[in-house]
């Protein structure tokens, strides 16, 4: 029994300056009644002194069998005192009686009846029982008082989410028509979207009554393990920040990251996504993209590409570079400014070597197809023109050698005998 419906949804009824008025006898952890404060004492140690009587009443009962809770009054003190073998609980004074409407010795008979049921062992179910009843029970309680609460904390989650997604749309759109970058339209959306978030729940958690102050000084004595415990998380939420915002590259850009080469697919907080060009998805944390050295091969729609032609050195270079200058003219995939260069790169020991320059498409598959067709028709169109490319010759000598020569200076080498 709670003898006042006002304390029902607290362990300590206090009033607004902070002074405690009421606080619960305990018996085996469950709240049984509540006590309140007297002229010399306050509520909170008259209720320690209580439990801790009950407590070594309680922890005696293994060695002695517990009688019943007895009231015996002292009418000239206008009090009673609660005993259970021969120990004094509790006193129940005049000004108990005042603050429950009840006379002392009526009182002091149901908080007797109350402790009598409260320390007499029940049976395990029933005690089970009787826990999850009452714990319910004051789960229902509280949910009844909270529910303004409650219900004032969802109709802000509601309004954060609604203002939060007007937010991102707008972010979102703002930066397609100033930036033009996905990376970046991503970014300006997703930090107004996380923005509006943070400032709802502090709302939220208002609304629910929260100490702020509290959760300021929990946060500062937590904030050094959270970070050693995220600091990997964050390195890559913090270091997908800076991508965004710094942009060495976009998605669909063809780049090269540490060992990695491919398309960008996706750019998230946490993650960077690259496709391979032999089909495989590749997330690379973005603490190691902001480490490592980025190629970007796509940054500028053009890419230089090169051949290195060797032709004999009988050749006519003026000549070789006029047959090199009309094949790439009628190629129609090459880029005419800047024009193509062909340059004597090196006079090789049997080849004078070329270097035939020119600018193609920067995407791999554009890359990779002009320079191979390039290459095909420069080598058709030097045949034609009867250009000899010759491949590397290398001289053997041999020292100290069995075989005899002749008069002219062949070696002559010994036939085996016929038949």
């Amino acid at each position: 029994m709670i003898p006042m419906p006002a304390s029902e949804n607290s362990t300590l009824r206090s009033n607004p300056d902070g002074d405690v008025y009421f606080a619960d006898i305990l018996v085996r952890g469950r709240p049984i009644f509540q006590v309140g404060s007297l002229a010399d004492l306050g509520a909170r140690e008259r209720a320690k002194i209580i439990n801790r009587r009950i407590s070594s009443l309680l922890a005696q009962s293994e060695s002695e069998t517990l009688g019943q809770v007895t009231v015996k009054p002292d009418n000239p003190r206008q009090v009673a005192t609660l005993r259970s073998n021969n120990r004094v609980l509790m006193t129940v004074t005049q000004q108990d009686a005042q603050d429950f409407g009840l006379s002392v010795e009526a009182l002091a008979e149901r908080w007797a009846e109350q402790l009598d049921q409260a320390i007499e062992k029940t049976p395990l179910a029933i005690d089970v029982g009787q826990r999850l009843y009452g714990t319910v029970q004051q789960l229902l309680r509280n949910t009844v008082a909270n529910l303004p609460s409650l219900l004032g904390a969802l109709v802000m989650i509601g309004i954060t989410w609604g203002i939060a997604k007007v937010v991102r749309f707008i972010g979102f759109s703002w930066a397609q028509r100033t930036e033009g970058d996905r990376g970046t339209e991503i970014l300006i959306g997703r930090l107004g979207y996380g923005g509006v978030w943070v400032l709802g729940s502090v709302v939220t958690l208002g609304v629910l009554g929260l100490d702020f102050g509290a959760l300021l000084g929990a946060l500062g004595l937590t904030s050094v393990a959270i970070g050693f415990s995220l600091k990997d998380v964050l390195s890559n939420y913090i270091s997908g920040v800076i991508l965004l915002a710094a942009r060495p590259f976009g998605i669909n850009d063809q780049v090269v990251i540490s060992e990695y080469e491919g398309t960008i697919t996706q750019i998230n907080l946490r993650a960077t996504t690259m496709k391979t060009y032999d089909g495989r998805l590749v997330y690379i944390p973005n603490q190691e993209v902001f480490s490592a050295s980025i190629i970007n091969n796509t940054a500028s729609p053009r890419r230089r590409s090169s051949i290195r032609v060797g032709i004999d050195y009988n050749a006519d270079i003026s000549h070789v570079k006029q047959v090199i200058e009309t094949t790439l003219s009628t190629l129609s995939g090459l880029e005419k400014v800047p024009p193509p260069e062909i340059l004597v790169l090196e006079l090789a020991a049997s080849t004078v070597n070329l270097e035939v320059r020119f600018w193609v498409d920067s995407r791999r598959l554009g890359f990779l197809t002009m320079t191979s067709q390039v290459s095909q028709s420069i080598k058709e169109a030097l045949q034609q023109a009867n250009i000899e490319m010759p491949t590397d010759i290398y001289t053997l000598m041999f020292r100290n050698s069995l075989l005899p020569t002749d008069t002219t200076g062949n070696s002559q080498s010994h036939q085996p005998p016929e038949g």
